[in-house]
């Protein structure tokens, strides 16, 4: 028998296929009355895209997320979890001259985080960190000329 997650706000309720077939639901889309336990609720269908639905129960919007079989599978084997990528030593993309170093050693970086601006072909390129780690050295300081893949930041 297949389960359902259902995520509404911070709540989550495990439905099965037997639970689902069992509801008492009348009408059509997307306007329904539903029965459950005694108690009669109006049902308006808002949107739905992919596996997110809006409902208007008794005049209150809620988002709900379905997770079938497949997504709990994924989830659990881990493949939703977000990837996290560790600074490997900074190297020159190009060759060109270094303008500026805006690190310094033993700073934490983030994804995004301005490390130098290389002059190549008369323009100015922002490298900046594509994953997360702390600067070990700096290698070369500014107005030095670089090689591609020449090693300016050591990462720890």
């Amino acid at each position: 028998m297949s389960t359902y997650n259902a995520h509404i706000g911070g709540l989550q309720f495990e439905l099965s296929s037997l639970d689902l077939n069992n509801l008492d639901i009348q009408g059509k889309a997307p306007h329904f009355h539903l029965l459950h336990e005694g108690h009669k609720y109006t049902v308006k269908l808002v949107s739905m895209k992919g596996k997110q639905i809006q409902l208007e129960i008794n005049g209150n919007l809620h988002t709900i997320t379905i997770e079938d079989p497949v997504d709990q599978l994924v989830d659990k084997l881990g493949l939703n979890a977000p990837k996290e990528v560790i600074l490997k030593d900074i190297k020159a993309p190009m060759p060109g001259l270094i303008l500026d170093i805006m690190v310094k050693p033993g700073q934490q970086l983030s994804v995004g985080d301005p490390i130098l601006i290389l002059e190549a072909m008369k323009m100015e390129n922002v490298i900046k960190a594509e994953g997360q780690g702390v600067v070990k050295k700096i290698l070369l300081p500014k107005n030095s000329k670089v090689e591609k893949n020449q090693v300016i930041v050591e990462m720890e």
